[in-house]
């Protein structure tokens, strides 16, 4: 991630975030969500919060809310989850990122809705802070076009984010 300053960092993690995306995640059918910090207090962090609702008293308390945390799996890095899945599924997931900026080559949310229904898998990647590095971005196989308003303001929250592109990626189309 980079932070305002263009200065690469690791952001923190989200109790919302998690709550948020994987809710989000499990109401449009994606298969994993994947938490990916290298700190590892954060990594603590996310355990303990996924372990109270996966396992804990608010496994019963809210089994919905189990339902949906039960999607997230926790990684050092995005090497190790494209290392998950090609173990799972036998080959590598392309990538897909997203920001809040135009980039040159951009993909319409209805060219990857299209993509989708084919049989390749894809790794959906959302950053947090002021975004992913731009080596990183570029090291991407697709970058998908940005969520805009109807205004010049444009810096939605991670799970803001997440759940407009999942609807409009999987969302009724009617």
């Amino acid at each position: 991630m980079i932070n305002k300053n263009g200065n690469i960092i690791a952001s923190a993690v989200t109790n919302l975030d998690l709550h948020d995306m994987s809710r989000a995640a499990k109401t449009y059918g994606v298969r994993s969500f994947y938490v990916v910090t290298p700190l590892a207090d954060q990594r603590e962090l996310v355990e303990k919060i996924v372990d109270h609702w996966v396992k804990g008293v608010g496994a019963t308390y809210n089994p919905k809310r189990r339902e949906a945390l039960e999607l997230i799996r926790i990684k050092n890095s995005l090497d190790e989850v494209a290392d998950h899945i090609r173990d799972s599924a036998g080959y590598a997931p392309k990538t897909v990122v997203t920001s809040a900026k135009r980039s040159p080559g951009n993909i319409s949310f209805d060219r990857f809705r299209r993509m989708l229904s084919n049989e390749n898998l894809y790794l959906l990647i959302f950053g947090t802070a002021w975004g992913l590095t731009n080596d990183f971005m570029t090291g991407a196989d697709y970058i998908l076009d940005p969520v805009i308003g109807n205004t010049d303001y444009n810096h939605l929250s991670v799970r803001s984010a997440t759940a407009v592109i999942l609807d409009r990626l999987f969302g009724n189309q009617t």
